[in-house]
């Protein structure tokens, strides 16, 4: 799936405006925590199952992301990157980033939460990358419409895979990028500790139940 009708802009898109959003989503993140209470009871098969699966997919995000900015970082809006983690999807942090909120979901032992929170993730970052892809039209014009019409806007196609022999990369934007990748890994030993005041009578009860 690409864009339709693009319009070329030639500001970049301010990524505070991005961040105020993730933000916001979540602090809803940590209400659905405090608020709500899991369907499937704490060391079920289920539960654990889910939690597994969770895990995985918050690895897979900052795995995902760390693979992502080694091509990307330092370069962003000022280079027309096209290969590596960019030949099978336009947008593979955004990508990696909604596998890491359906994974946070999971974590929780909830697939509602993992669904409700995928979709907010997905929901920001098409409209953070529409408006990136604005600038980057304006900036690079036939060569990045060309590059939109042959790579996924969001999916990942590996059959589309291509990479340079060498590759210079930003270790600070590395470096950012895994630091960012510990807010994920953090969530969960945040959900186990509240799992755990809830059971023990330290926290007030749910109000809503989640499958």
């Amino acid at each position: 799936m690409t864009y339709a009708s693009l319009k070329p802009v030639s500001e970049a898109f301010v990524q505070r405006k991005r961040l105020i959003f993730v933000r916001v989503a979540a602090v809803f993140a940590v209400l659905l925590l405090f608020l709500t209470k899991p369907g499937l009871n704490e060391g079920s098969q289920g539960h654990e199952t889910l939690e597994f699966l969770g895990f995985c997919l918050v690895l897979a995000c900052v795995a995902g992301r760390l693979w992502s900015i080694l091509y990307v970082g330092g370069k962003k809006n000022e280079e027309l990157v096209s290969i590596g983690p960019f030949s099978i999807s336009q947008n593979p942090l955004y990508f990696f980033s909604t596998v890491g909120a359906v994974g946070i979901g999971l974590l929780y032992g909830s697939v509602l939460a993992a669904v409700a929170l995928g979709a907010a993730s997905f929901l920001i970052f098409r409209v953070t990358a529409r408006k990136e892809a604005e600038y980057l039209l304006g900036k690079f014009g036939p060569a990045y419409l060309a590059y939109t019409k042959a790579t996924p806007r969001f999916w990942p196609n590996p059959l589309l895979y291509r990479d340079n022999d060498e590759l210079q990369f930003s270790t600070r934007a590395l470096k950012r990028t895994f630091y960012d990748g510990l807010y994920f890994l953090a969530i969960f030993p945040a959900i186990e500790l509240i799992e755990y005041l809830r059971e023990s009578g330290l926290l007030f009860p749910p109000f809503v139940t989640l499958y």
